[in-house]
């Protein structure tokens, strides 16, 4: 079973379009692996588990930035905020993208003095509510686009999960699905050929058709479990708080993979966080932290990860948030 399970994930790598949106957004939940389903409470939970909005209070916006292998750029910005008593509403934008690179070809190698750009995009609205006093859903629309050179490709597609509060020993529960919608094909003018051919003084010109993708369906569930904090947890401590999590993930294009994080905070104002992901290509652990500080009656806080890639390049990751 393990090896015909394997063998159908290989056949499914590399058959969905919008790879970026597999990449995830925030310090702190890179530094725990990517295992944030049911820890979702800043406003990257706008990408992990779009019910988990509902956990925060007033008005919450966070930037992250990385440089990723390959020049590339990865950035994010969420806001968040409250929509009556039981409601958060929030707006997200993610973008992965590349500096100028000159074009060469087979005659020209040192390049042709033109230059080309790629970038992708994804900007979603979000809407969370509290059904009961503990269990929450929330859902995500969102526009994606792609663009290379003069090339492009959009599409829609929703977001949805569900947050649980058990109740026993400060768990919870969170179920997310991401990026449920259309298919991607890429259409631009680079794609319309002239012919050389002429038949009765017409030339024939043609138009080259790429084939169409869909999206990178996910499903994700997790357990978040406080070992140590505030009563219910399973150790009670006032001043400090252990979190320990698990996510487990089901991808369209790809086998099921794993990801286990741990974050430790004292005081509400030091933390620190590790992380590691189960069957990645090249991933395996992470690790970071982060420091809050009050400025002007509002909390400013700082993470960073970082994030082992084997063979690529180590990521480095950054994350600022204010909350109001």
């Amino acid at each position: 079973m393990f090896w015909s399970g394997t063998a159908f994930g290989f056949d499914r790598a590399g058959t969905a379009a919008a790879q970026f949106l597999k990449i995830g957004v925030g310090a702190r939940a890179w530094a725990m692996g990517g295992a944030f389903a049911a820890v979702a409470d800043d406003p990257t939970a706008l990408y992990w588990n779009p019910a988990g909005a509902v956990q925060l209070t007033g008005w919450n916006l966070a930037g992250h930035h990385a440089l990723w292998f390959a020049d590339l750029s990865h950035d994010y910005v969420g806001v968040v905020a409250p929509l009556g008593s039981s409601g958060s509403l929030g707006g997200s934008a993610t973008f992965l993208s590349t500096d100028e690179i000159e074009i060469t070809t087979e005659l020209e190698e040192e390049g042709t003095g033109e230059y080309f750009s790629a970038q992708d995009i994804c900007v979603g609205v979000t809407y969370a509510r509290w059904l009961t006093d503990r269990f929450a859903a929330g859902v995500t629309g969102k526009y994606i686009q792609q663009n290379l050179h003069n090339e492009s490709a959009s599409a829609v597609a929703i977001d949805a999960g569900t947050f649980l509060r058990t109740g026993l020993f400060r768990a919870r529960i969170g179920m997310s699905m991401s990026n449920f919608g259309g298919r991607m094909q890429r259409e631009g003018r680079d794609l319309s050929v002239s012919s050389t051919v002429v038949v009765e003084d017409d030339s024939l010109d043609s138009h080259l058709e790429t084939g169409s993708w869909p999206l990178p369906l996910n499903f994700r569930v997790g357990i978040a479990v406080d070992l140590i904090g505030p009563r219910p947890s399973v150790m009670e401590r006032e001043s400090s708080r252990l979190t320990l999590a698990v996510d487990a993930n089901h991808p369209n294009d790809n086998e099921e993979r794993a990801s286990i994080g741990a974050e430790y905070v004292w005081q509400e104002v030091v933390a620190l966080r590790a992380g590691y992901r189960i069957n990645y290509d090249e991933e395996s652990y992470t690790l970071g932290g982060g420091i809050r500080v009050p400025v002007a009656n509002r909390s400013l806080q700082v993470d960073y990860a970082f994030a082992e890639f084997g063979r690529l390049e180590d990521i480095h990751i950054v994350t600022l948030s204010v909350g109001i």
